[in-house]
């Protein structure tokens, strides 16, 4: 009786351990598996990256070789890790570079890139991300080869997008929609006029093409030398400059085609030189939308001035108009749609290596950009 009880004590005892062996090692293959699904491949501790150590002159960049991987690899749940492919070079970054807008260095340059997703987090996966996805955002520190993005920063790429195209879209994209589709708060309505600065330039090109969409009339500025592509937008007027100035002047000829009337909305990146061409153009109850400091900020001035037409003005920032996950995939998916349908035409005029960051700020600051300029990671 014995022998018995212990052989049947042995045959549940192999029967059980059957069981829960079996589980425990179905458990441990499927951590496995989502762990290897989580990360594309073993993440160096150390990568390449375009560094800021002191405020300066474009030649304070630095490339960097032995930079620490964000968070060592290991981004926070919540966050993705990105393999950048592309970084985008934007005059915000001049801005944050020079120390006009303020950040303590040492800082990795740049806040727009695309790439894939090199390592996801739990809550990243229930958002719908994996490894390997095709994606862009809008975050510090993408000149580098690995960037750690909140997973409601990223956009995912259509599949009739291109990667660089996309990277484009993620500032300079998203910065015209909400400049003609919202910072005026509704002024502007379709068959207005609006005066755009810049029209030959990256962010120009693609206000003015958005705004022929939105239905608005369009006169644009440009340089002589960036005619033909300013033409090419789709601007309804042009008006020129060259080394000397501009060729005629600028609020006359707004009146003239406006009727003496002026126009309802100005958006103007240029700033310091532009600026009082802009305020004169305006239109009675128009508005000046300022965004950018191409040549340097616009001087102080007395708000009185704003009385003599009932003028507004506003000088917002992309961040508040992308304030919640849903606005930045509604503007994200319009530009896409437009991209697709060929509505929306972006043109990349230089890709550089990373080692040419230096290269790079020096061309956009100079004024001879005449698209989109992306660093290959």
């Amino acid at each position: 009786m014995m022998q018995t009880a212990s052989v049947n004590s042995s045959a549940m005892a192999a029967r059980v351990f059957a069981r829960t062996g079996h589980a425990f090692l179905a458990g441990w293959q499927t951590g496995q598996a989502m762990a290897l699904r989580r990360n594309m491949s073993a993440i160096p501790d150390k990568m390449k990256a375009v560094v800021v150590n002191a405020i300066g002159p474009a030649s304070v960049l630095k490339v960097e070789t032995s930079w620490p991987v964000p968070q060592g690899g290991k981004p926070k749940d919540g966050e993705v890790l990105v393999r950048n492919q592309y970084a985008g070079l934007n005059f915000i970054d001049t801005y944050f570079r020079s120390g006009l807008y303020k950040r303590d260095p040492p800082f990795i340059s740049g806040q727009e890139g695309g790439g894939v997703v090199a390592v996801t987090t739990p809550k990243a996966e229930a958002m719908g991300f994996r490894v390997g996805d095709r994606v862009v955002y809008s975050v510090f520190d993408s000149y580098a080869e690995y960037t750690a993005v909140p997973a409601d920063k990223l956009v995912a790429v259509p599949a009739n997008v291109s990667l660089e195209v996309a990277t484009a879209c993620m500032i300079q994209g998203l910065t015209a929609h909400y400049l003609v589709c919202d910072a005026h708060a509704q002024l502007l309505k379709p068959g207005d006029w609006c005066l755009i600065h810049g029209v030959g330039g990256g962010t120009g090109q693609w206000t003015a093409q958005v705004a022929k969409i939105m239905g608005y009339k369009v006169i644009g500025t440009t340089s002589k030398s960036k005619e033909a592509i300013a033409r090419a937008t789709g601007a309804d007027e042009l008006v020129t400059r060259d080394a000397a100035g501009w060729n005629v002047d600028v609020v006359q000829r707004v009146m003239e085609i406006t009727g003496g009337q002026g126009v309802k909305c100005v958006i103007d990146g240029v700033g310091k030189s532009t600026w009082d061409i802009s305020l004169n153009s305006l239109a009675r109850r128009g508005v000046l939308i300022s965004f950018g400091n191409a040549s340097g900020p616009v001087p102080d001035f007395p708000i009185l001035r704003l009385s003599a037409k009932s003028a507004y003005i506003t000088r917002p920032r992309l961040m508040d108009y992308t304030v919640d996950r849903e606005e930045l995939l509604r503007r994200a998916g319009d530009l896409f749609r437009w991209v697709g349908e060929g509505r929306l035409k972006i043109s990349v005029d230089k890709v550089l290596p990373l080692d040419k960051a230096v290269e790079g700020h020096e061309y956009l600051e100079a004024g001879k950009s005449t698209g989109k300029v992306l660093f290959k990671v």
